[in-house]
C-alpha cells in the first residue's frame, strides 16, 4: 500500500516561485502523491532542500513499461516562503539516488533502509547498485522497461556511456525480483554497439536471448558531471504490445 507523510514535501505555507512552478508541481508530483511510497528521503538542516526517492504506484496503471521510481528535489526559500523543484522518472532506485546525489544530496544520506522493498540477493547486486549511485551520471538512459506483472518482476535498462572511450559503451541492466524470497538480483551486460544491445534486448523479450555478456570495468573517475543526462522516455521492446 502507498505510504507517505501528510505533508511529505514540507510545503505547508509555501507557494511556487511562479505560477508555472505551481502548475508543474501539481501536474508532475502532487497529483500523484497518494500513489507514492516513500523509499528514502533527506532534508538539509536549514530546510532549504529536500531529496526524495519514491515508488510511483500509479505507473503500473499507465503506459506499460514506464519507470516506476520518482526522484524529486525540492528547493525552498524560507524567507520568501516560495519553492521550486526538479523531478525525474527513473527505472531503478540506484539511478534515482545518483540523480539526487548529482544535485547536492549527500550520498550517505539517501540510502534505502533494509526494510524497504526487496533486498539485494548477493554481493554482485550490492556492488553494482553502489556503482550506479556513484557513477550513474556517466551514462545516458536510452530506454527502459518495467514489467511488474510477471511471476518474477523485472526491470530492463539500456544505457549509453557519455564518454565514447568507455569499453563496451552500451550497457544493459537487468533487475529480477524473487517476491517469495523478498530479494532481487541486478546484472550488467556490455555491448560494443547500439545494434548489438538492441538485438539482445529484443531477443530477451521473446525468450531467445543469450546470457548477458560480461561488462568490462569502468576506468576510475574522480568526479561526476554537474548535470547528468536526463532520462529518455521509456520505449517498449519491439513486438511487445502497449
Amino acid at each position: 500500500m502507498p505510504h507517505t507523510e501528510p505533508d511529505l514535501f514540507r510545503l505547508d505555507g509555501y507557494e511556487g516561485e511562479n505560477p508555472d512552478v505551481e502548475e508543474h508541481f501539481w501536474e508532475h508530483v502532487a497529483a500523484e502523491q497518494d500513489s507514492f511510497t516513500l523509499l528514502a528521503q533527506h532534508h538539509t538542516d536549514d530546510a532549504r532542500h529536500s531529496f526524495y526517492v519514491l515508488h510511483d504506484g500509479s505507473a503500473t496503471w499507465g503506459i506499460p513499461g514506464e519507470p516506476q521510481i520518482a526522484a524529486v528535489h525540492v528547493r525552498r526559500d524560507p524567507d520568501a516562503r516560495v519553492f521550486s523543484f526538479e523531478h525525474a522518472a527513473l527505472p531503478l532506485p540506484a539511478m534515482a539516488q545518483s540523480w539526487l546525489i548529482a544535485r547536492g544530496c549527500p550520498k550517505e544520506a539517501i540510502g534505502l533502509p533494509d526494510r524497504v522493498g526487496t533486498r539485494p540477493a548477493d554481493e554482485a547486486t550490492r556492488v553494482l547498485q553502489r556503482r550506479l549511485m556513484a557513477d550513474g551520471g556517466h551514462f545516458a538512459l536510452l530506454r527502459s522497461y518495467t514489467d511488474d506483472t510477471a511471476e518474477r518482476p523485472e526491470v530492463v535498462v539500456l544505457l549509453r556511456a557519455a564518454d565514447e572511450r568507455t569499453p563496451s559503451p552500451f550497457r544493459i541492466l537487468l533487475e529480477e525480483a524473487d517476491l517469495d524470497a523478498g530479494t532481487h538480483t541486478l546484472r550488467e551486460g556490455g555491448f560494443l554497439s547500439y545494434e548489438a544491445a538492441t538485438y539482445w534486448w529484443e531477443n530477451h523479450f521473446t525468450g531467445d536471448a543469450a546470457p548477458l555478456p560480461t561488462a568490462p570495468p569502468l576506468a576510475h573517475r574522480s568526479t561526476l558531471p554537474a548535470t547528468p543526462a536526463r532520462p529518455a522516455p521509456a520505449a517498449p521492446p519491439r513486438g511487445r504490445g502497449r
